[in-house]
């Protein structure tokens, strides 16, 4: 997975490609060595397993912390999600009705997102009770991300975390297995690895809150060094909350007057175009395009590139695509325009069938050809 990050740079740089990189080390620790697999249950090493609630902490902990160190101010209002469902970089099916719930109620799902991420991880630590109140506190948010978005595996990956807070009887008998002895990673070579993992994990947990204490400047040397293997990382989905939706539309033409537009699969386009549900499944160049209309195309090496293998009739890029509007031969001239998508209300959704609404703003890359 990491040789697949690091030859896929831009389009494999997501916070999950790192969350499974790193709980992949993990589970290293965590499984039982043997050639040949089985069903029997067995106790995996206590560090191993608090290595593992204390990653599900960062990622919750760190996941609400540097929503209130950006700054950003729909946050601190608990005035996000009037945002999140249509600005968000996939939305699914049920943003659109997610957007259409009474302010108060976003308001009010906004402050009980702060206290599962703020709150509640401290409680992963503690005894039965408030763990399992925290396990499945942590377990709805994750489902209710999912429900109202497209985020890959990450809300799957986050729940396979909480299971490590969850005891036997929890689960039906029939499920309950008696630990069986196994064979992990020798301890002379566990301990200090997974001691070196939980002291580094202080770092990424200490920069949510912008700054490193001046004691823990080693650490971080030490840190910055290992960051390319990306066994410890930093979490913090949507620090900072997008309250506009710009959309880039690429259109070509064989004249430079009359322009064609390239339909993609998943992400917004036409105004009927239905909302996609993928996940787990990533569309990363639709993701992708989410991010460069953030951005300008001087930034954007790749958007670029893919400009020019649209010009060239790319095959393998056109596949990506819903819509080809040049089908016997690609066109001369490329071009990309900026448009501002808002989502329907439910008067105008009842009229016109339309998703969104949406209104030109600009040019994205001027018309561009091969030469």
């Amino acid at each position: 997975m990491l040789s697949l990050c690091v030859a896929g740079r831009d389009f494999y740089s997501f916070q999950w490609d790192a969350l499974l990189i790193e709980v992949g080390f993990l589970a290293v620790f965590l499984s039982p060595w043997r050639l040949r697999p089985n069903l029997s249950a067995c106790e995996p090493p206590r560090l191993a397993r608090f290595l593992a609630v204390a990653l599900l902490f960062r990622l919750m902990f760190s996941s609400g912390v540097v929503k209130l160190t950006s700054g950003d101010p729909t946050w601190r209002s608990l005035t996000a999600l009037e945002f999140h469902f249509f600005t968000q970089p996939l939305p699914n099916p049920v943003a659109w009705f997610a957007q259409q719930l009474p302010a108060e109620i976003l308001v009010a799902s906004c402050a009980l997102m702060f206290v599962v991420e703020l709150v509640l991880p401290f409680a992963f630590f503690l005894p039965r009770n408030p763990r399992l109140l925290a396990a499945w506190s942590t377990i709805a948010l994750q489902a209710g991300i999912a429900l109202t978005g497209n985020f890959a595996f990450f809300n799957l990956l986050s729940t396979a975390l909480c299971l490590f807070l969850l005891d036997d009887r929890c689960w039906p008998g029939f499920l309950r297995k008696k630990p069986a002895p196994a064979v992990f990673v020798m301890r002379w070579m566990r301990i200090p690895v997974l001691a070196s993992i939980l002291l580094l994990s202080l770092i990424p947990l200490a920069s949510a809150f912008r700054t490193i204490p001046s004691f823990l400047a080693p650490l971080a040397g030490v840190h910055s060094l290992l960051a390319p293997f990306r066994t410890v990382n930093g979490y913090g989905l949507f620090a900072v909350m997008t309250t506009q939706r710009h959309e880039i539309i690429v259109q070509g033409s064989n004249d430079g007057h009359g322009w064609k537009t390239y339909e993609f699969r998943y992400k917004p386009g036409a105004p009927d175009h239905a909302l996609p549900a993928v996940a787990p499944y990533q569309p990363r160049l639709d993701w992708q395009m989410w991010f460069a209309a953030l951005n300008r195309v001087e930034t954007t090496p790749w958007f670029q590139s893919f400009l020019a293998r649209l010009l060239e009739g790319s095959p393998e890029v056109l596949d990506l695509l819903e819509k080809n509007p040049f089908p016997e031969q690609p066109p001369k001239f490329i071009r990309a325009i900026l448009d501002n998508y808002t989502f329907t209300t439910p008067e105008e959704r009842e009229q016109s069938g339309a998703i969104w609404n949406r209104e030109p703003l600009a040019i994205y890359c001027p018309p561009a050809s091969l030469r």
